[in-house]
């Protein structure tokens, strides 16, 4: 059965007369007959009743009238929904983003966009960055914004670069750094090694104290508080008030800490996605 039907059961109802219903239909006797005789068999029930006064429907009939009614105003509900959806963005924006960005920029990102777009459901996931890249492989996200280096098959763009810095208290200004501790987080293993190698270039190596804390919020407070030295992205450092020197390897190449969006190739199409990424992209070049 399918709209046509339901819209025939309806005229069937209204005038309970085949000679009136086909007349209103613009269908033949014959073809309403043999379309009245198709939903019986496919059914498995019979539906109507004729004699000399007209038709009726029986019980059966009545049953797959109500249905029909209720599927054609669903019909009709979904017409105006999809109707008020034209020229307005809506849908459901699933992504991950990186427990980093999610700390320092996501309420920002969300509440500009949920202002220009209020209709899109945001489902929003946040973690490191090495399971929401798995989530991503697995196809549970549509788009993620990730912190650091990962192949991706899909759709991928830049984010934004930042300086990773060194930063100590200012009370440490003019030290050598193997005078004091060293205080290190934990974090994806291409980031680790670029550090170990800046250890390396500057002779500060973990024989010189260190000890390890498991994030960016922690490791920035124990040098805060004169702990310590560290290794911290540019991200996190917009309140921290004291000595940050951007990073450089040894042959003059900056230390940088990249975020990129990563999305499926089928999510790509989407309108709220698209307008998601290329908000992001918009504001990021004017930072």
């Amino acid at each position: 059965m399918d709209e046509k039907d339901f819209e025939l059961l309806e005229v069937l109802d209204e005038t309970r007369n085949i000679t009136h219903a086909a007349d209103k239909l613009y269908m033949t006797q014959s073809a309403l007959s043999k379309r009245i005789k198709s939903m019986e068999q496919e059914l498995g029930v019979e539906i109507l009743l004729r004699s000399r006064q007209g038709i009726r429907f029986t019980p059966a009939g009545e049953k797959v009238l109500e249905h029909s009614r209720a599927a054609l105003k669903q019909m009709e509900q979904l017409r105006r929904g999809l109707d008020a959806m034209q020229g307005e963005v809506c849908g459901t924006l699933k992504a991950g983003v990186s427990v980093n960005f999610s700390y320092y920029r996501l309420s920002e990102v969300l509440a500009e966009y949920h202002k220009k777009y209020p209709r899109v459901r945001l489902d929003i996931a946040t973690g490191h960055s090495r399971h929401l890249y798995q989530q991503m492989l697995d196809g549970t996200l549509d788009i993620a914004v990730l912190r650091g280096e990962y192949p991706w098959d899909g759709t991928q763009f830049l984010l934004s670069q930042e300086d990773i810095c060194l930063i100590y208290a200012r009370e440490y200004e003019g030290k050598p750094l193997s005078d004091y501790l060293y205080i290190d987080h934990q974090t994806d293993a291409s980031l680790r090694a670029q550090m170990a190698r800046w250890r390396y270039e500057n002779g500060v190596t973990g024989d010189t104290g260190s000890f390890v804390v498991d994030n960016i919020i922690a490791c920035l407070e124990m040098v805060k508080r004169g702990l310590g030295w560290a290794l911290i992205p540019e991200i996190a450092l917009d309140n921290f008030d004291g000595c940050v020197r951007p990073c450089t390897f040894e042959n003059g190449e900056p230390f940088l800490r990249r975020t990129y969006i990563f999305c499926q190739r089928d999510a790509a199409a989407l309108p709220q996605v698209q307008l998601f990424i290329s908000c992001r992209r918009r504001k990021n070049r004017k930072r």
